[in-house]
């Protein structure tokens, strides 16, 4: 496949509630810095490389954005790249934000927001991306406990008109029936991928039962979380890679993919060949025999 015909559309669509995205997106987290994401100390990007980026994406036809307020390097934010490389927006692309973490200027984590914080961080990301609203805002949750009293304040910014839909980050399926209780879910962020949290696979298949589109974050990386993924693979993956001349992120993608039609992958780089490697895998159609055989390692 050459680069004049790789697009995000060969992916298949899904719709977060009224609006439609290829299912093939890209995630801002690593387009600020090189190396490892989400530290204090990081290297930042070249300006020009990380702006290319995003536009090459938006030609590859890239219409889902997943970015955070808290992605940022020294000298870089990942919302004020994509403000400067994409605005005035095209009037399909839609950019999904996160709330709830917040980090101090030099880079160090603070408290995750309370429900009265909430607003200031979506006033944050407007002001940044230069929104007068924002598509998808995800609640990004950390314990057990109940989200109510925070989602609710996120539903009634939904109410205001300064949220146009609500997701949900790092949850349980009790969360999931919690925050539905309050105001509609379009999706839930999840850590997820091929070998990575098998547990998940049930929940998975219920959020695609109840129409909630499922983000899996770290489908790539795995293990490497936030430096992004190591050299080499599982055989079973290679084996794979070797036989559709694709390399193993491209398998990974394709395999979760499988997962179901309302599984939307947002993988980020900030390289141009690896974003239409990424892209490109959304063509790649996996055999019966080889989804056994990864399946198989998924549940080792």
């Amino acid at each position: 496949m050459t680069s004049q015909t790789i697009n995000a559309a060969a992916s298949g669509t899904w719709s977060l509630g009224d609006l439609t995205v290829n299912r093939i997106g890209f995630g801002a987290m690593r387009l600020p810095q090189t190396g490892e994401a989400l530290v204090a100390d990081a290297v930042p990007r070249d300006r020009a490389e990380a702006i290319g980026v995003l536009r090459r994406a938006v030609e590859l036809g890239v219409n889902h954005i997943d970015t955070a307020a808290f992605y940022f390097s020294p000298l870089r934010s990942a919302n004020e790249l994509i403000s400067r490389a994409l605005a005035p927006y095209p009037e399909d692309l839609v950019i999904a934000t996160k709330v709830g973490p917040s980090r101090d200027a030099s880079g160090e984590w603070l408290p995750h927001a309370t429900a009265g914080q909430l607003r200031g961080q979506v006033e944050e990301n407007l002001r940044q991306l230069g929104r007068d609203h924002l598509d998808v805002v995800n609640l990004r949750v950390v314990g057990t406990g109940s989200i109510a009293e925070r989602f609710g304040a996120l539903a009634e910014l939904r109410e205001a008109g300064l949220i146009r839909h609500l997701g949900i980050s790092n949850v349980t399926p009790a969360h999931l029936a919690e925050a539905q209780e309050i105001a509609p879910v379009v999706c839930v962020q999840n850590m997820y991928g091929l070998g990575v949290r098998p547990e998940q696979d049930a929940f998975v298949r219920s959020c695609g039962e109840q129409g909630v589109a499922f983000v899996p974050f770290y489908a790539i990386a795995a293990g490497g979380r936030e430096a992004g993924a190591g050299e080499g693979d599982h055989p079973e993956v290679m084996t794979v890679a070797r036989a559709h001349g694709a390399t193993p992120a491209q398998v990974r993608i394709a395999w979760t993919l499988h997962r179901g039609p309302h599984v939307l992958l947002i993988p980020g780089t900030g390289k141009p060949t690896h974003l239409e490697s990424n892209v490109a895998a959304g063509a790649l159609q996996l055999s019966e025999p080889e989804l056994a055989l990864l399946e198989a390692l998924h549940r080792r």
